[in-house]
């Protein structure tokens, strides 16, 4: 009886260990993590361009013509361009249509492609890469 009441014991015991590590393992961290912070720090080491890329992504604000010149620039050189549009959307929807009508027939000419892909962002590729466009 003694026997078999202490390996009742012991394996409670080890059900009480193996809880407490399947606990530990299982448990979400609550760390206070700043998701803002982690995320603009991503891009905070400097870059510097590589020589024997193919091409590069590269963020351009739209504000102007000059910068509509600048995409098509690009886009003929062959680079992936990352299109903020939010500052112009709010202050110019008529200017922003143009400046992007501009883009998208250079894009077409050039057999790019066009999507945007958040309120703020347009993504413009240059000729052999397109997106996959879907609606969710």
């Amino acid at each position: 009886m003694f026997f078999s009441d202490s390996i009742v014991e012991f394996r409670l015991f080890l059900g009480v260990i193996f809880l407490g590590l399947m606990d530990k393992m299982f448990k979400k961290q609550e760390d206070n993590v700043d998701i803002e912070e982690f995320l603009n720090n991503l891009d905070v080491e400097e870059e510097t361009m590589v020589e024997d890329a193919d091409a590069y992504v590269k963020p351009i604000s739209l504000t102007g013509d000059e910068d509509t010149a600048m995409v098509i620039a690009e886009l003929r050189k062959g680079n992936i361009i990352l299109l903020n549009i939010g500052d112009l959307s709010k202050r110019n929807a008529i200017k922003l249509r143009d400046l992007v009508k501009q883009i998208r027939n250079v894009a077409d000419e050039i057999n790019g492609d066009i999507a945007r892909i958040s309120t703020e962002r347009i993504l413009v590729t240059p000729a052999k890469v397109k997106i996959i466009k879907r609606k969710e």
